[in-house]
């Protein structure tokens, strides 16, 4: 695997890849969802490209930024092992050369939900996965269905500037427990990792969103919301000082219906 940090080397080698390219963005700290995408992107592709970049505009205060987990050589082993091709590297002085003064933003699906809760992170997603696809332009690019928000997000910034890669969304990967797998994960004591996985298996109850709220905070739980749109149903809560995202596909009125 050849690992590539600067912008102007990465083009030039680019410009020589032949066949189709498959591209995997994560922010580093690996786990086995970041992993699975890998599996299933190098599967389908000739060459397989993935980045570990932490963006600094998608984080709502700087200690987040900061303090969070940078492994390379342990990811960098990892993407190795599943027989990534190139890592691409770079740093957040090339990567912003305009000191973020040029910014893409979306208008409708971005102010809800996360978007209320985290204001400012999709602009900053976007800006820079679109940066990225535009580097690495690949025939593939995969992103995992637990932040579902941001891949509907990605789809249609996609479609929206025409760009030629297909957005290609891969499910959730899950502890045995049902738990959505998170870098945040090992941040949960043994006991809060226990009740995390709570959150899934009322997701999958045929409860009404604001029930399963209730109970959520009766638990234990700081929730911000549970609700159910685009066919799924999405949930965002703290667990101390962890926050856990989740969705999963959700019919209502079958759901309803069976316990009518």
């Amino acid at each position: 695997m050849k690992i590539v940090s600067g912008i102007a080397a990465w083009r030039d080698l680019r410009a020589g890849m032949r066949g189709s390219i498959g591209f995997v963005p994560t922010m580093g700290h690996l786990h086995e969802g970041h992993l699975a995408l890998v599996r299933r992107m190098r599967a389908e592709n000739d060459i397989a490209i993935a980045s570990i970049f932490v963006n600094p505009t998608q984080f709502n205060q700087p200690s987040d930024y900061e303090q969070y987990r940078r492994v390379l050589e342990e990811d960098a082993a990892l993407l190795e092992k599943e027989g990534i091709d190139y890592l691409f590297h770079p740093d957040a002085k090339d990567m912003y050369p305009d000191d973020y003064t040029i910014r893409i933003s979306e208008t409708e699906i971005s102010k809800e939900l996360e978007g209320i809760h985290r204001p400012g992170h999709f602009t900053g997603m976007l800006t820079i996965v679109l940066k990225l696809l535009n580097l690495v332009r690949p025939d593939r690019a995969y992103f995992g269905e637990k932040d579902y928000q941001q891949y509907l997000l990605i789809k249609k910034m996609a479609a929206a500037l025409f760009l030629p890669s297909e957005i290609i969304p891969c499910p959730t990967v899950r502890e045995e427990s049902g738990l959505a797998r998170s870098s945040r994960n090992t941040r949960l004591t043994p006991v809060q990792k226990d009740m995390a996985a709570q959150l899934h298996t009322l997701l999958q109850s045929p409860l009404t969103d604001q029930q399963v709220q209730q109970k959520l905070d009766a638990m234990g739980f700081d929730t911000e919301y549970v609700t159910t749109q685009w066919g799924r149903r999405l949930a965002a809560a703290w667990l101390g000082d962890v926050r856990l995202i989740d969705n999963i596909a959700y019919n209502k009125e079958e759901k309803h219906a069976a316990v009518s």
